[in-house]
């Protein structure tokens, strides 16, 4: 349970419906490693620790220097020569007593990458190279778990999810790495201080929405940020048939419930046949009422994510759910939480929005 010192402390999250005192004592619960305690990983610690993610890991093996102050806001002048491990837990500790602090001394590569994940719920990336990225990557892949990618130059950053259930990895997007020496580093081509901090933070946010539960991560889009202009874009990408480090993983292809096995997810072309057929189910939207009023697929039930445990009892047991939201993100956690309590529940994949690319586009898109 949450103290009252916790209580005063997160007191302004905690009134957000969609977090709530359950929300709040997950990310308690949570542990989260940082991959390095530079420009990005500056504003994702401070964060995490803010927001109160009770275990922080921090893996960098470099120390500070003077050129890394203008971006890198866990240091100060006063931490030049110190490890970034210790400065980063000195920062963390005066921010947020509450919070466990691990220290890895030591470079993030794919021979120890396995060992590192060991304890951690999500991993953040803050790393500056291709070689990190892709350790990270498949080790995530290997251990089945979620990874939130961001990556900055001049002014321009991304952000993506990778390693959801179901859900694309970097390798997706990025099959291989750029050959050696084809790409500048920052040192090189130089990035303005603040560009980390904002791509950091929603690196944070990111890792904060999953661990709760709440909204649509970005599973299966990459989030681009062009800050000298002012612009942003999402790219919509899905996860490749031929991938090799998808095809390793041990993602959940089927449910047992009721003593029935049946697919955990349902395609926009199955479900489309399904409605023609006429053949009995339920369909359950989970998403905000604002998105209801936008759009909706056939005659759903809303039954908004924060109020499903509250309410699942409202659900018919004999039917077979088909869950969505926007992306899929949200309603593959609702169906997967639905079936481990004797519910018949489906969820359909790339949710409302691949809906409206590959069935119905008079279905508006948000």
């Amino acid at each position: 349970m949450l103290t009252p010192a916790e209580l005063s402390r997160y007191n302004r999250q905690l009134v957000l419906p969609e977090l709530g005192l359950e929300g709040q004592q997950r990310l308690r619960e949570s542990r989260v490693l940082a991959v390095g305690a530079g420009g990005l990983g500056s504003p994702v610690a401070l964060y995490l620790a803010a927001a109160g993610v009770g275990t922080i890991g921090i893996v960098d093996d470099d120390v500070v220097e003077v050129s890394n102050l203008h971006r890198q806001v866990l240091h100060g002048t006063s931490d030049i020569g110190c490890k970034k491990t210790a400065s980063a837990a000195d920062a963390i500790r005066r921010l947020n007593p509450h919070v466990l602090v691990r220290e890895h001394q030591e470079r993030f590569n794919a021979e120890g990458a396995d060992s590192l994940l060991e304890g951690y719920d999500v991993i953040v990336d803050g790393s500056d190279n291709y070689p990190t990225r892709y350790a990270i990557n498949d080790a995530c892949a290997r251990a089945n778990k979620v990874w939130v990618y961001g990556s900055v130059e001049k002014f321009s950053g991304q952000v993506s999810v990778f390693g959801a259930p179901n859900g694309p990895c970097y390798r997706c997007i990025f099959p291989e790495p750029p050959s050696p020496r084809s790409t500048a580093s920052c040192e090189e081509i130089g990035v303005l201080g603040a560009v980390p901090g904002v791509v950091g933070s929603l690196q944070a946010t990111e890792a904060l929405k999953w661990i709760a539960g709440i909204g649509e991560p970005l599973v299966g889009r990459l989030l681009q940020l062009d800050l000298e202009h002012g612009e942003i874009r999402t790219i919509h990408f899905e996860r490749r048939k031929d991938c090799p480090t998808c095809s390793g993983r041990a993602d959940e292809v089927s449910a047992h419930s009721n003593g029935e096995t049946m697919e955990a997810d349902i395609e926009p072309a199955e479900l489309a046949r399904r409605l023609v057929e006429s053949r009995p189910l339920q369909l359950l939207d989970i998403r905000e009422p604002w998105e209801w009023s936008i759009g909706r697929i056939g005659e759903p039930e809303l039954l908004q994510m924060g109020e499903l445990e509250g309410r699942v009892g409202e659900l018919d047991q004999s039917r077979e759910l088909i869950v969505y939201c926007h992306h899929g993100t949200r309603s593959n956690l609702a169906a997967q939480w639905l079936r481990s309590r004797g519910y018949r529940a489906r969820n359909l994949v790339g949710g409302i929005d691949r809906w409206s690319r590959e069935i119905d586009s008079s279905v508006p898109r948000y």
